[in-house]
């Protein structure tokens, strides 16, 4: 073997063993992979190592994009590339500049109004999954899930602890609101995640009324107000058109109305 040689696998060595102690084994193969052209390019050492450690931060990118991915607890993971577009041709400028993630940095909320079947949940997921793609930590739940794991924190004196710990998390995606009342005890701590999370973090949040209507879905016109006070203070709010997606080729045009009454006593 040549000194030349000789000098190539012990560099070979070194750098699998420093891409080890770094617990960055793709170190290894991107500079191996690169060398060759880096060598017919003429690039400098400064390039070369500049385009390996780029592939390293990209790869290591991907890689905690996924994790935050499955830790959301999406229901099913759809993304914004995967949207019917045709469907809802009047959000979609709105959704593009939310997608890239600017009003998380500016703890803005995004509310997505419509009938059901309108794509609200597979738009919020598909905010949700690139908010992770930005680097952002999301959790996903509906608000009775929401509302469930807010009881269970109280019942144990830890409800204080449980908002502090979710105002951590850059986006919180609240589905389905309206779908079913609160009780009086639910709605109130409801409100205190929204107001947790004022000014501090975002939230997505889909609904099949119109904020006229929610006042019946937490029982009382002013907690209702106060809550929407403080999500809309600072939120994109996009109203969705047209009939179910689902009942496409069905020979239905459109589900009955959707409303929230009180029950009689």
């Amino acid at each position: 073997m040549t000194k030349v040689n000789s000098d190539a696998a012990d560099a070979l060595k070194q750098l699998a063993y420093l891409s080890s102690a770094l617990k960055a084994p793709r170190i290894i193969e991107s500079a191996a992979r690169l060398a060759d052209h880096a060598r017919d390019a003429g690039w400098t050492h400064e390039e070369y190592l500049a385009a390996v450690l780029d592939r390293e931060v990209a790869a290591r990118n991907a890689s905690g994009a996924q994790l935050r991915v499955r830790a959301a607890g999406f229901g099913a993971r759809k993304t914004l590339e995967e949207f019917d577009w045709d469907a809802q041709p009047g959000v979609r400028p709105q959704i593009a500049a939310l997608a890239s993630g600017a009003f998380l940095t500016e703890a803005r909320n995004v509310v997505l109004l419509g009938p059901p079947g309108t794509g609200k949940t597979h738009l919020a997921t598909g905010l949700g999954i690139a908010a992770a793609h930005h680097g952002h930590r999301v959790l996903f739940a509906t608000a009775t899930e929401w509302v469930a794991r807010l009881t269970d924190a109280h019942r144990s004196g830890r409800l204080p602890q449980e908002l502090a710990r979710l105002r951590r998390y850059g986006l919180i995606v609240v589905d389905e609101v309206g779908y079913l009342p609160f009780e009086q005890d639910a709605a109130s701590l409801f409100f205190q995640l929204v107001s947790s999370r004022y000014e501090h973090a975002s939230l997505v949040l889909t609904s099949n009324l119109p904020f006229s209507g929610w006042g019946g879905v937490f029982g009382d016109q002013v907690v209702a107000a106060a809550m929407i006070d403080r999500i809309v203070h600072h939120a994109d709010v996009l109203t969705l058109k047209g009939a179910s997606y689902r009942l496409r080729n069905r020979g239905i045009d459109s589900l009955p109305s959707v409303r929230t009454q009180k029950t009689a006593d």
